[in-house]
Formats: structure tokens, C-alpha cells, sequence
């Protein structure tokens, strides 16, 4: 992936050693574990993780696991499988189907969208998707639900809230059972749980509190998504996962993240919130990404406003009272 900006540009080598050396303190000082268990999706950053952990520690003391479910694209399993087996670590195959299937995910999923197509049933494929011309147009992001019948055409329609919030909210299913089965092994080997976002996740809120929000040690929460692909490029994390498009692989459809939540492609995304956290005028961020002013500006508002409406997910428990007679605050 091109850098959008020079100053994204890092000393893999000595970020790589750092993030080691953190990982490492962490486990002793911290959390108290003797190892690291991570969900390996085939995505460069759970990859770039499992490298990064398998440095830290030593493969034999990290746990790889993927956790596929009935609406996951197969090449993912292959693509996760093939760089666990790379890296020597230790990995575990858990298909989560049945336990979405016993919390109803499917079926409440499902009942959402035959209130808005009724004739939504077995063999359909699904996905939910934002309009595509929302920079230029500066439309309002109202997600809309995309349906493919067997062996038809993609339709899309509008999606009430009340039928939104509950397709998300079943799908939400997907992350908090994976994150469960990951603590499960965790507790079992006495290791710690590691989360996968980098910085454009984190910061945007995206990910599920509860599911993928959650972990012990998050390792490149901090860095950008262009600078964990140079991270990639230094650990030797193959093509065949450095050339996939983010996606979700959350629903039956294909689906980018861009189409689901960001405004723009990854690089782009990752160039706006840079230049946004830099202080640069949306003018100069217009020349070095090549796109207009009024787009950059629109992409600012959104950067601000997903944070305001994600806060909740970056917050812990609130107290009544601080703890601090138990050095808890």
C-alpha cells in the first residue's frame, strides 16, 4: 500500500522490535500471562499480530485461532491457516455456527430483513452498505440493505433504523462469540487475549464492545493502516494477504469497509484522519491526496463525528465512586 504522506512512513525494523519489547513487558509487569492467544481472520492485521506475537514470545507460546461461521468466505480460513502454519505458532479451528445459531443471530438477523423484503429466505445472500457518492454529494450515510436471491441480481433498499439496528445488533453476535472463545483459551493456557485494530479502527470506533473491542494488549493501535502494511512487508506476511481488500467478513455478500463504514478507500481513510490529527488545512490535504477541498472537509466532519458517536465503545464501566483505596481509577 502507497504511504499517502512521507511522515507515515516508519523504521519497520525498530517499530517491530518495539512493539516486541512492549508485548513482552506487558505480559510480565501487567496482565500475568505466559502467553498470547489472537482470532487470525487472514487480514493483514491479525496477521501482522500473530508475527508480531510469535517474535514477542516464540511461536510455541502463542495460540493462533480461527473461528469461521456459515456467512464467512472460505479463503479466509485458508489464507489465516497457511501464515499460522508459516510462523510455526500453535492454532486451533473453532466453527462458531452453532453457537450463533443457539443466540438466534441467523434468525433475528433474518427476521429484520423480510420485514423490509419479504421474500428474503433460504440461498439469499445479504450485506448492509452506505451510498457510494456521499462525499461528493454530501448525503445524509443512511445505510441501506443489499439482498441477492440464488442465482439473481443485487437489489438494494433503503433500511428502516429499527430493521438497521437490528441486523447490526444480531451481527454483533459474530465478534462477542469469537471474543469469548478466544478468552476461553486464554484461561485454559494462562495467556492473555491480543486485539487486532490498528489505528483508523480504533480511533473510529470500529469494532463491536464486547467482540473485537476487547482485549489485553492491543499492539498497533497505534499505527496507521498504510504503517502496518509496512510492517507486513517486513515480517514477510505473504500476497495472498497483503492483496485482499479490508473487508469485513461479517455477511453473505462480499463487503469493503469502505462500503460499510468509511468514506473513502483505506489509503485515502487512513490519509484524511492523518492529515486531520496533523492540523492540515483540508485545502493542502486536497493536493496531497487528489481529491477536492469539499471532500476532504466532508471526510473531516465524518472523522469528528464518528468519534463523537463511538466514545461509548472506547469507555469502561462507570463508578459511582473511584476504587482508590484499591489503586483502581
Amino acid at each position: 500500500m502507497n504511504v499517502p504522506f512521507p511522515a507515515l512512513r516508519i523504521d519497520a525494523a525498530a517499530e517491530a522490535d518495539r512493539i516486541c519489547d512492549a508485548i513482552r513487558v506487558a505480559l510480565r509487569d501487567e496482565v500475568k500471562r505466559r502467553g498470547l492467544v489472537l482470532g487470525m481472520s487472514g487480514g493483514v492485521d491479525s496477521s501482522v499480530c500473530a508475527a508480531l506475537a510469535a517474535r514477542a514470545v516464540g511461536p510455541k507460546r502463542v495460540l493462533g485461532i480461527f473461528m469461521p461461521e456459515r456467512d464467512s468466505d472460505p479463503i479466509s480460513l485458508e489464507t489465516a491457516s497457511g501464515w499460522a502454519r508459516t510462523l510455526g505458532v500453535e492454532h486451533v479451528t473453532e466453527d462458531v455456527t452453532p453457537i450463533l445459531d443457539g443466540a438466534g443471530c441467523y434468525q433475528r438477523r433474518d427476521d429484520a430483513i423480510r420485514r423490509v423484503v419479504p421474500e428474503f429466505g433460504e440461498g439469499w445472500k445479504c450485506k448492509l452498505v452506505l451510498p457510494n457518492d456521499r462525499l461528493d454529494a454530501g448525503h445524509l450515510n443512511v445505510t441501506q440493505l443489499a439482498v441477492q436471491p440464488p442465482g439473481g441480481d443485487i437489489t438494494t433498499v433503503r433500511l428502516p433504523a429499527a430493521e438497521y439496528l437490528q441486523i447490526v445488533a444480531a451481527s454483533n453476535f459474530k465478534q462477542r462469540s469469537r471474543k469469548m472463545i478466544e478468552y476461553y483459551h486464554a484461561d485454559r493456557l494462562h495467556y492473555a487475549v491480543i486485539g487486532t485494530p490498528n489505528r483508523l479502527e480504533y480511533d473510529q470506533g470500529f469494532f463491536v464492545k464486547g467482540g473485537d473491542g476487547l482485549a489485553d494488549i492491543k499492539p498497533i493501535a497505534h499505527l496507521y493502516k498504510t504503517q502496518v502494511y509496512q510492517l507486513a512487508e517486513l515480517l514477510g506476511v505473504p500476497e495472498s494477504v497483503t492483496g485482499r481488500a479490508p473487508t469485513t467478513d461479517t455477511y453473505s455478500l462480499p463487503q469493503s469497509q469502505e462500503e460499510f463504514y468509511f468514506t473513502l478507500p483505506t489509503r485515502l481513510m487512513d490519509g484524511v484522519l492523518y492529515a486531520h490529527n496533523a492540523g492540515m488545512s483540508a485545502a493542502d490535504a486536497a493536493r496531497e491526496l487528489g481529491l477536492d477541498t469539499v471532500q476532504v472537509e466532508r471526510a473531516y466532519k465524518d472523522v469528528v463525528q464518528k468519534r463523537v458517536t463511538t466514545r461509548p465503545l472506547h469507555l469502561g464501566p462507570r463508578l459511582v465512586e473511584p476504587l482508590t483505596e484499591l489503586g483502581l481509577h
